[in-house]
């Protein structure tokens, strides 16, 4: 009689677990306690909550809408992503407008070198008196000066190189910015996909919980003894449910700054991209780092202060200026004199330096600002070409993980169907035995999407040393 009893349990458990039709959960059930209506009703959401493929709503009633991804290309998707992010970014546009204010001062600095005229005019009221007799006059004198010059041993030439490098150092910190504004993206729409294919996971992992309670309700209504077992199936449940709710607002969080990058409406998720999933060549990756926006603009800033430095010394040797004058004074008034006067003069000026205390010094400081300026360049190429050893490994090793977690998964899911078939047939495994299996088996789902997204998101990063994060999306 015992063995019938447990024999029973054991085919009304296999009922609820496969959960086959709405009368298969009925026959699992005592005769004598029909279900209710509102039971009647709950069979088919249970039947579709033992679908792990459906990721619909929780037994929570959870709408799951916002984990739909993202069918077409996801290189596409990126860079449409990129470009909104370009056209929209107010940081964006000053650092724009600041490299156009450098172009302008070029053409300042190159003005030095060209000839350069004033005009003054002067109105002056003059009274003037011979003994007891007086009388006024009005005076009116304009002078033009010109001057150009002629020789300064390179300084205006030095500085308008100077300014051409500032230039540049602003055109490629306008480049750095725009690649950093690509990379950030591009890592929030992976951290995105990432949290959207977990909460996926957990969506199964609830729908798996719920069918196993949905179970363990049956068999408590034959066997009340197995109640501590529902509550520990419910507890299960809650975890999960807990699990599925932390991993979306982890979701929404970045949906947030996803939108203050992108702008609204943000399209669908986007899937898995292939081209971010394979590591780059690492001696080509090498190589690229010289062509990174960040390099060079510290060459461009040591090749300014160098323009610099020579224009300071080329200022403190002799300079050449042609000048020259021309002057009108016009006079009326009452009083006998000349009331017209015309002069005109050119010429040439040196100017020698003789005694200037400080230049020396302030040679000196412009020549070690220019070498501070090639050991910066040099530490920044150095410590990117170690951080490129470092996140290649990095990657090596997400990829090399996610392989393995491939090979651990499959053994993992026969486990927990040994499990649960021994629990449910045989009796040999506890329902600890069960929840453990099924656990193990989705935590390590999320862990093989968070090794292909950081593998994914380091291949982002490495190419974002080098030619940009953009080139391998084109």
């Amino acid at each position: 009689m015992l063995y019938f009893f447990r024999h029973l349990i054991a085919r009304g458990l296999a009922a609820a677990l496969v959960l086959q039709s709405p009368a298969a959960l009925a026959q699992a059930r005592p005769p004598k306690r029909a279900a209710p209506p509102a039971a009647q009703a709950e069979a088919p959401a249970s039947q579709g909550r033992c679908n792990e493929d459906d990721a619909g709503l929780s037994r929570m009633g959870r709408d799951m809408t916002a984990l739909d991804t993202h069918s077409a290309d996801p290189r596409a998707a990126l860079q449409s992503l990129v470009d909104a992010t370009l056209s929209r970014s107010k940081a964006l546009g000053a650092v724009r407008l600041l490299a156009d204010a450098a172009r302008s001062d070029i053409e300042d600095t190159h003005a030095l070198g060209l000839p350069s005229a004033s005009l003054n005019i002067g109105v002056n009221g003059i009274h003037q008196s011979l003994g007891s007799v007086g009388a006024g006059r009005a005076q009116v004198g304009a002078t033009l000066n010109a001057t150009m010059s002629v020789w300064d041993f390179g300084r205006i030439a030095k500085l308008t190189d100077w300014r051409k490098e500032l230039a540049e150092v602003a055109a490629q910190g306008q480049r750095s910015a725009e690649e950093q504004l690509s990379l950030n993206v591009v890592t929030t729409a992976l951290d995105r996909s990432r949290y959207v294919l977990q909460g996926q996971v957990y969506a199964q992992y609830v729908r798996k919980m719920a069918c196993l309670v949905d179970a363990l309700e049956v068999i408590t209504q034959a066997d009340r003894g197995r109640a501590s077992e529902l509550v520990q199936a419910q507890k299960s449940l809650q975890q999960a449910d807990l699990s599925l709710e932390q991993t979306m607002s982890a979701l929404r969080q970045t949906e947030v700054r996803m939108t203050r990058l992108v702008g609204e409406p943000l399209p669908p998720a986007i899937g898995m991209s292939a081209t971010l999933a394979v590591l780059p060549d690492l001696e080509q990756m090498k190589s690229d780092i010289l062509l990174g926006a960040d390099v060079a603009q510290a060459e461009a800033q040591a090749r300014s202060q160098r323009n610099f430095a020579e224009s300071v010394i080329a200022g403190q040797k002799p300079t050449v200026n042609l000048t020259g004058s021309a002057s009108a004074l016009y006079r009326t008034g009452a009083l006998p004199g000349e009331s017209r006067s015309t002069d005109l003069g050119a010429g040439v000026s040196v100017t020698i330096p003789i005694l200037q205390p400080g230049a020396r010094a302030q040679a000196n400081a412009a020549v070690q600002r220019y070498r501070a300026t090639v050991l910066q360049r040099d530490e920044a190429i150095e410590a990117k070409r170690y951080r490129l050893l470092e996140m290649y490994e990095m990657g090596s090793s997400a990829l090399d993980r996610a392989r393995r977690i491939v090979d651990i998964l499959r053994n993992s899911d026969r486990v927990r169907a040994s499990t649960l078939q021994q629990w449910q047939q045989l009796g040999r495994r506890s329902l600890f035995d069960v929840m453990g299996a099924e656990s193990d088996y989705y935590s390590m789902r999320i862990a093989h999407v968070n090794a292909l997204f950081d593998a994914q998101q380091i291949n982002a990063m490495m190419w974002s040393m080098g030619r940009g994060v953009t080139t391998p999306l084109r």
